[in-house]
């Protein structure tokens, strides 16, 4: 009884400490605010357990933080929240300009109305060991929340290197502007030699190799990550690796529709996930599935009890997308009730030889799309990942084939892809995939699949003009 009672203390303080600064968490704690997402489900998951971050707060004002946008703003604030054992870093309005955040256990970086966390265009600061950080980090940590109001900005234009056939006229002088290096006859333009920020490679390729995720998470448990916007990544956004019980609730994810491999959130290796009421309009894969490729991948859990709901998909190469990399397997996913507005592709499933893993028990459903560039629904078993300044790289090699199979698509509208349902491959990649119940309008192809038998349509309406 005596530790139940205390177990009970330390809950009513948290919720307490959490009030001061994210009624939404607080609400979450005290009345199991997400537990009705996961009623009437096709298959059984586990509801997250939240962080639990003591009642302790501190502003980064008061650590001599000046937020004008151009004081360079240190980690005083989180080793003294570390000394306390953990509490809330409160960031207050303005323009904070910052290298690298680490984040420990039993912290909340929370985001005042206002506030924008702005990543330094100084890339030096960010190597550590000859490796390039994050913008925001934790590594083997429990009870982490990134949350608020405020704006994550990676300043990734520093970063990112640029197509000339992916930007207007007005937007490549800008970049001109900046300096950098142009190769391949004009076609690329590289933040190398800039007028402004030194160099951390000695050529321009090899500096591309270091762009950096903005928010990335390994092996935490209990992650929350609830209200902010992250914008404007030097490479993916929202990257949680081999965590367990991470929420990410009502999060805004941007950046431009050209930023390369502008990922918004990628899960991989995770574990009692749930994703709901956010909204992504991003350069890359909108809300993505990923476990490894290759044997590597088999030292770590698959993808598992996922629940992905009440999410808005602007621009993204896919909307809700499996792979490219999975071969330590995805399973027991639920994707519904998502709208997609002026994706690539909509529900996306890509992967090759050397890359691939197994699906099961995907259930998706109540999927609505709009102004579809390319396919409303597409299986492709021969992706080839294409980084920028090369002519793609091919898998080789049978092993690791891509397994697609026990996926269950239903209740899906889309109006205006170019392509309605498209397949690729054979029935040793793609097999026992259920589409029923759908109305697709396309504009030019109805459907494009190499097997029929790869797919079990059912009461499927494929209409154009």
């Amino acid at each position: 009884m005596k530790k139940l009672l205390v177990y009970a203390i330390l809950a009513q303080v948290c919720t307490l400490g959490f009030c001061q600064n994210s009624a939404c968490y607080a609400d979450a704690l005290a009345e199991g605010y997400y537990a009705g997402y996961y009623k009437d489900l096709p298959v059984e998951l586990s509801e997250p357990d939240l962080p639990l971050i003591p009642a302790y707060t501190v502003s980064l004002s008061d650590f001599g933080g000046v937020g004008d946008g151009v004081t360079l703003n240190t980690e005083a604030a989180v080793k003294a929240l570390e000394k306390k054992g953990g509490g809330h870093l409160d960031v207050p309005a303005g323009i904070w300009l910052t290298g690298p955040i680490v984040l420990k256990d039993r912290m909340d970086l929370h985001l005042s109305k206002g506030a924008v966390v702005l990543f330094s265009p100084d890339r030096k600061l960010f190597l550590k060991d000859g490796r390039v950080q994050p913008g925001i980090s934790a590594s083997k940590r429990s009870d982490i929340a990134v949350t608020g109001d405020g704006i994550i900005d990676g300043n990734g234009e520093w970063w990112r290197a640029v197509k000339r056939g992916k930007v207007s006229d007005v937007e490549w002088k800008e970049f001109q502007r900046m300096g950098g290096t142009e190769a391949d006859d004009g076609k690329l333009w590289y933040p190398f030699g800039l007028k402004h920020g030194g160099n951390i490679a000695d050529d321009f390729k090899t500096q591309e190799k270091m762009r950096t995720h903005l928010i990335r998470l390994t092996d935490c448990e209990r992650v929350l990550v609830q209200g902010v916007t992250i914008q404007n990544s030097p490479k993916f956004h929202l990257v949680p690796t081999r965590c367990r019980h991470l929420v990410i609730d009502d999060v805004t994810v941007r950046c431009p529709w050209n930023a390369q491999n502008g990922d918004g959130i990628d899960i991989m290796f995770c574990q009692d996930v749930l994703i709901v009421n956010n909204k992504v309009d991003v350069g890359d894969d909108g809300i993505c599935l990923k476990a490894g490729g290759g044997a590597e991948a088999l030292k770590y859990p698959s993808n598992a009890r996922i629940l992905i709901q009440d999410n808005t998909v602007f621009h993204a190469h896919g909307g809700f997308v499996i792979g490219s990399e999975f071969s330590a397997g995805i399973q027991n996913v639920v994707v519904r009730r998502n709208t997609f507005s002026g994706t690539d592709t909509g529900l996306r499933f890509k992967s090759a030889p050397g890359r691939g893993g197994k699906t099961s028990n995907i259930y998706i459903s109540d999927i609505y799309m709009s102004d579809i560039r390319d396919q409303a629904i597409v299986f492709e078993t021969s992706y080839v990942d294409v980084p920028v300044g090369t002519d793609g790289v091919r898998d080789k090699g049978r092993n690791f084939l891509p397994e697609f199979t026990d996926i269950h698509i239903s209740n899906t509208i889309c109006r205006d892809a170019r392509i309605g349902i498209s397949a690729k491959g054979n029935r040793q990649m793609v097999h026992d995939v259920s589409i029923t119940d759908c109305t697709i309008f396309y504009t030019e192809t109805a459907s494009d699949i190499d097997d029929p038998a790869m797919l079990n349509l059912s009461g499927i309406s494929l209409l154009t003009y």
